[in-house]
């Protein structure tokens, strides 16, 4: 275990394994580097890469601040960069998709982007979290009502039937990890605030991410995913689209898949 300390003092910690070029991994909502699925990526890419799984702000054993700012998380991942040398290649997977991709437009030292099904939502035909989508997330959490904000956000910002939460809380290992780090779900709405209301994508914010970018999709995943990761790929400079079976994050991880093609992307054999 490591840490590196952001630019507001928050501890962020970190695990490295292999060898190789410094690869980052970004996770999304209800994730951390001690997650099952994100643990085995991390092994999968050590065979080709110096992997840097680290635990978003507030996750883990990573430390918070008194009050969140997507400022701060950038700065978290630019510090991130910044441990590995100052240049890296970044894979986001959901909400921390978005959370490299706006790195990036900062200019993070970011050599190559992989980011895997942002949840944009850019069509009005598809499904939208309610108007007060942060605000009712914010308020649950504040209350500590962390149940009932995990099965509003999987149900009203992922669109998850609420079956699936219900078979979730009857799994003691896997309702635990999401009880763990239910807090930061107000972190990961004010993130993505404004990337779900249906709206097209504007090229003009996305200009300075010029490195090669690969945008991960699945073909079994919800339609509403599938068309942000297409529309994105379409506005940045430098990006290509992959579509495959398989690479939907709505269901577990199919990690020896996605790490084959990360490691044909940012070894330049895509």
């Amino acid at each position: 275990m490591y840490d590196v300390h952001s630019k507001d003092g928050t501890r962020i910690v970190y695990d490295k394994v292999g060898q190789g070029p410094a690869l980052i991994l970004v996770a999304g909502a209800f994730s951390y580097r001690k997650f099952p699925g994100q643990v085995e990526l991390a092994g999968r890419l050590s065979e080709q890469f110096t992997v840097y799984n680290y635990d978003r702000r507030g996750r883990g054993d990573s430390s918070d601040a008194l009050s969140y700012e997507t400022a701060r998380e950038i700065e978290d991942l630019q510090a991130m960069i910044e441990e590995t040398g100052g240049s890296a290649y970044v894979w986001g997977l959901s909400s921390g998709a978005a959370l490299a991709l706006l790195a990036a437009a900062g200019g993070a030292g970011i050599a190559k982007l992989a980011l895997h099904e942002p949840p944009f939502v850019v069509e009005a035909v598809d499904r939208k979290p309610p108007e007060n989508f942060v605000m009712h997330v914010t308020e649950l959490i504040a209350a500590n009502r962390r149940a009932e904000a995990i099965k509003y956000f999987m149900t009203k910002g992922m669109g998850a039937p609420s079956f699936v939460v219900s078979l979730m809380r009857m799994m003691p290992g896997v309702w635990s990890r999401l009880m763990a780090v239910a807090h930061t779900l107000p972190y990961d709405a004010a993130l993505l605030d404004g990337f779900m209301d249906g709206k097209p994508l504007s090229s003009d914010m996305w200009t300075s991410v010029t490195m090669p970018t690969l945008v991960l999709e699945g073909t079994e995943s919800p339609s509403g995913l599938r068309h942000g990761a297409e529309a994105l790929a379409k506005v940045l400079p430098h990006a290509q689209l992959l579509s495959k079976k398989g690479l939907g994050h709505t269901k577990k991880l199919d990690t020896k898949l996605i790490s084959s093609e990360l490691t044909a992307f940012f070894m330049g054999n895509r």
